[in-house]
């Protein structure tokens, strides 16, 4: 591979490799005088590249102890356990595809085709909403007061080859139930919840973005990344969305309800929510540039490279 003026790039081949074990692109698109000044270049490159891998590998195993997934899951919910009194869920990974229809993913929805089917009626969870949503509910019936739940847990889609999807992925999903929102964007106050076809607490969503900025802003603040942005977004399902972005990668996306699909579900009281991409957010905490870096992997650990 040959730029003009003779100069003489990489090869194809030792691209990949550089690329592989974490070279940045002004390393990778060097040029040389000539081939022998290229392999040169290309074995000191790859040399002090392994070298440095091989570091990360000891300091993970003897310092670290944890990879980046596992501390952004880490960091996310001690912020919502000891700090927003969140309580942790735990809910199947196989769900029915009678859920998906609840969540208005008729047969026609292009996420239907990126579904993982376990026979006829059941699939590996696409998102966790669907559980949550029953969760929830049910919380509220039995205590008739305000609910804040989580859960961290696997989610699956047949998603093309990229540096930002992968086919299983982690998600985080908190979720507040049943609170009275104050229209000024004041801090939410808990408020029992009533079921009933008459006493059905309602919101128009006043004060609900405010609540969900609040909680993306200290989201951040919790996995310590600092220069990010929220983008509000029209949505087909919840109406309206407020995504966190950062480093052009959407981080999380946070909805609030009542909003048409709630009746699906037996859900009527105001709630808030967002879910959390989990390896995203550990790719952009991590500076890796490919979401397979950081995700249920046999090719690397914590960003590393294991052919080294």
């Amino acid at each position: 591979m040959y730029n003009s003026g003779m100069n003489t790039a990489f090869t194809t081949t030792q691209r990949e490799r550089l690329l592989e074990l974490g070279a940045d692109d002004a390393a990778v698109d060097a040029v040389f005088a000539g081939v022998g000044d290229r392999d040169a270049a290309f074995r000191a490159a790859e040399k002090r590249l392994v070298a440095e891998n091989r570091g990360k590998i000891a300091a993970l195993l003897r310092e670290k102890h944890m990879p980046e997934t596992a501390l952004v899951i880490r960091d996310l919910e001690t912020w919502l356990t000891d700090v927003e009194g969140f309580t942790k869920v735990t809910t199947p990974t196989i769900i029915s595809t009678e859920s998906l229809d609840r969540m208005t993913l008729t047969e026609d929805e292009p996420l239907r085709d990126q579904i993982f089917y376990v026979g006829k009626n059941r699939c590996l969870r696409p998102m966790l909403a669907p559980n949550l949503y029953i969760v929830m509910r049910e919380l509220g019936r039995i205590t008739k007061s305000s609910v804040r739940i989580f859960e961290t847990g696997s989610c699956f889609r047949r998603e093309s080859r990229g540096a930002r999807h992968l086919s299983e992925f982690t998600m985080l999903n908190c979720v507040e139930y049943g609170v009275a929102y104050d229209p000024d964007g004041a801090d939410a106050e808990r408020t029992r919840v009533d079921d009933s076809a008459d006493g059905r607490t309602r919101s128009d969503g006043a004060g609900q973005m405010d609540r969900l900025e609040a909680l993306a802003h200290a989201a951040m603040r919790a996995v310590g990344i600092e220069d990010f942005t929220l983008e509000r977004e029209p949505s087909v399902v919840y109406g309206e969305t407020i995504d966190i972005v950062a480093d052009g990668v959407e981080l999380a996306s946070g909805s609030y309800g009542p909003c048409a699909l709630d009746a699906n579900w037996g859900v009527f009281a105001p709630w808030v929510g967002i879910g959390f991409g989990v390896e995203r957010t550990a790719m952009v905490r991590g500076g890796h540039k490919t979401v397979s870096r950081v995700g249920g992997s046999l090719a690397f650990v914590d960003g590393v490279p294991l052919n080294i």
